[in-house]
């Protein structure tokens, strides 16, 4: 992506009961803004309102408050977020900016309890979280339709191909019957001339010649008649074979697929269990992140009406002083005076008993998936059976309705067949008189215009199938490239998820190697992610997955390079390379075309200096760059930057 365009855009923000904070209204300029200030001074509240109102869920109620709300105007536009208590949960209204904040909680709400930096310093699945956002369900799906639709392309133009070979025959056909429609005309006109010739000669009664005209009409008419019934059933004979070897076809394909499709039952009942579970985890989870948020809260001092009330000597001192300088705190579930630490170890094993709850629940959702794809195979099974069993139905009905019109047929050609002998003797009898040859010229001239005329009907037919022919030809150029279109579509499909990995990889490793070049961590010579393959179970199924090793190389003092593990990395060094590696995600999910906003919080174990580098670096990728620092840390921020110090 391209970075951060400037603007000169103010931001105000006006913020109720969120966090810490009771009402409070801030203004935050273009670039970056330090929110300047010691430890439990709302300015973590002031990100999670900034948060909340461009549409994350992650932001805390104040404690003794049961409505808060934040308002956020930028670019002209207002967006409102209302957050209510419902009981132990918060309810949130209103129209933040952003529809979804998936990628934004990911990839630009860096705050201390950020996904993308917690999985690093934990040494995570980087790769999941990467391809967190992409709906590769969705990618598949859309897959398998292209290939559907490419087979249906491919088999249209082997139709085309076989056509294109017809089309000659079709044109050869339509030059010999026009050749013959010829002949037969010259000969028609050569015998009407000879009974022409005749009729001068031969004298007999109007009514005899009458009389056999009539007849040799009816035999002509008889005749034709007869024809097209000797066609008909032709027809429908070859229509009976090519649906009596439909009907194998599908009844063998019907034979291979149970009668009964087992399992279906058994399977709805293991998912709804699963489900059962699934929603019991939730239940906890969201029951751990309350827990924690409230926790959190009051180590930070965002609660801090509760400490007061719980501390004795609340009058010798601010309880913002006491929370800051002490090492001890009033337990809030007791009221006794507890070290700090204990409480923080406490918070930590909720944290990992959360993150080992979330494991479950991806192991039954994973589950889940395999059982709904093993139900759904089962149903389109069933449906498959179904279908072939009434096509075997429509087929049976449609033989039936062939065969009784071909007895019937049989029957008008039985009777026609009598029809033409018995015209034909009276044709014989009427020729026997004296007047014999002329007649014999009469029935040939009639022979000869039944001739032509059924020529003349096999012309227009192949005249019409080349037509049809040559207008379905002019398809093929269109399908063609239909076809190179849906090729490019599946290659581009194919391709994308790996390309994103790809990618991900590709700008964690150029900013890493940036941002370890500017911030100078002595021994540390290179962090970098490799892209492999492993053979993980995923359910019931074994499956290839993509995965990413992060490699730490390290040198001694005499130059001695080594491969170390994200374990033994400096708490400082961790904190870089989670942000690195949020802002590889940032832009490799263009994340900055959504959301204009990257919050920075819980810097405290980089140096100043470093800070400052890496947030001049960071600061260079989004419109509006918020970072909570210690006054310290914000001194060492270039002049030019804004400060935001009280709250």
């Amino acid at each position: 992506m391209s970075r951060a365009q400037s603007t000169t855009e103010t931001v105000e923000l006006h913020v109720e009961n969120i966090g810490g904070i009771e009402e409070t209204t801030v203004e935050l300029g273009p670039g970056v803004t330090a929110l300047a200030g010691r430890n439990a001074t709302n300015r973590t509240s002031l990100l999670q309102a900034i948060m909340a109102a461009l549409g994350s869920d992650r932001a805390s109620l104040k404690a003794d408050a049961d409505e808060g709300s934040v308002t956020l105007t930028v670019g002209g536009e207002t967006y409102t977020r209302t957050l209510k208590r419902r009981g132990s949960t918060i309810a949130t209204e209103g129209d933040p900016y952003l529809t979804d904040a998936t990628l934004a909680d990911l990839f630009a709400f860096l705050l201390e309890s950020n996904e993308a930096r917690q999985a690093v310093a934990r040494g995570d699945d980087l790769r999941e979280l990467i391809m967190r956002p992409i709906d590769t369900e969705a990618i598949q799906t859309e897959i398998r339709n292209l290939e559907q639709e490419k087979r249906e392309v491919d088999s249209e133009i082997s139709s085309l191909d076989s056509l294109d070979g017809r089309l000659p025959e079709l044109e050869q056909k339509r030059t010999s019957l026009k050749e013959q429609i010829e002949e037969k005309r010259a000969e028609l006109e050569e015998k009407e001339r000879e009974i022409e010739e005749a009729d001068a000669n031969v004298e007999q009664t109007r009514d005899d010649r009458d009389e056999l005209e009539s007849r040799l009409d009816d035999l002509k008419e008889a005749r034709s008649n007869l024809e097209d019934v000797r066609y008909d059933i032709d027809a429908e004979a070859e229509s009976i074979d090519a649906l009596e070897s439909e009907r194998d076809e599908l009844t063998a394909e019907r034979e291979d697929i149970p009668a009964e499709i087992e399992g279906g039952d058994e399977i709805e009942a293991q998912i709804a269990d699963l489900r059962d579970r699934m929603q019991r985890l939730d239940s906890s989870v969201n029951q751990l992140q309350t827990v924690i948020q409230f926790n959190e809260d009051m180590l930070e001092g965002t609660s801090a009406d509760v400490a007061a009330a719980l501390r004795d000597d609340a009058g010798a001192g601010s309880v913002t002083d006491a929370l800051v300088e002490s090492d001890t705190v009033v337990c809030w579930t007791c009221g006794t005076e507890v070290e700090t630490e204990q409480i923080e170890e406490t918070v930590d094993r909720l944290r990992s008993l959360r993150r080992d709850k979330l494991d479950q629940r991806n192991d039954l959702r994973s589950e889940i998936d395999d059982l709904e794809s093993e139900r759904d195979e089962l149903e389109q099974l069933d449906r498959r059976r179904e279908e072939l069993e009434d096509r075997i139905q429509s087929i049976d009905a449609e033989l039936d309705r062939r065969r009784d019109r071909r007895e019937s047929l049989k029957e008008e050609r039985e009777n026609l067949t009598q029809r033409v002998e018995a015209l034909e003797s009276e044709v014989e009898e009427l020729e026997s008189r004296d007047y014999g040859d002329v007649l014999e010229r009469h029935r040939e001239a009639n022979q000869l215009e039944f001739e032509i005329g059924r020529l003349e009907n096999d012309l227009e037919d192949t005249e019409d199938e080349i037509a049809s022919v040559e207008s379905r030809l002019g398809e093929r150029d269109e399908l063609e490239a239909r076809r190179e279109e849906i090729a490019d579509e599946l290659a581009d499909l194919r391709t994308r998820i790996e390309r994103i990995e790809s990618e991900a990889v590709e700008e964690f490793n150029t900013h890493m190697d940036t941002v370890l070049d500017i911030l100078d961590y002595r021994n540390l010579d290179r962090i970098w992610i490799e892209r492999t393959e492993q053979t993980v179970r995923e359910g019931r199924r074994k499956v290839q997955k993509s995965m990413f090793d992060m490699h730490i190389i390290r040198s001694t003092a005499d130059g001695t390079t080594y491969e170390d593990t994200i374990d033994h990395l400096s708490e400082s060094e961790r904190e870089v390379t989670g942000l690195v590696f949020a802002l590889a995600g940032y832009l490799v999910h263009d994340v900055h075309e959504t959301v204009p906003f990257i919050l920075l919080d819980s810097l405290e174990a980089i140096d100043s200096g470093r800070i400052a580098q890496l947030i001049d670096y960071i600061s260079e990728y989004a419109e509006y760059t918020v970072a909570a620092l210690l006054p310290e840390d914000a001194a060492a921020l270039d002049d030019d930057y804004e400060r935001v110090r009280e709250i």
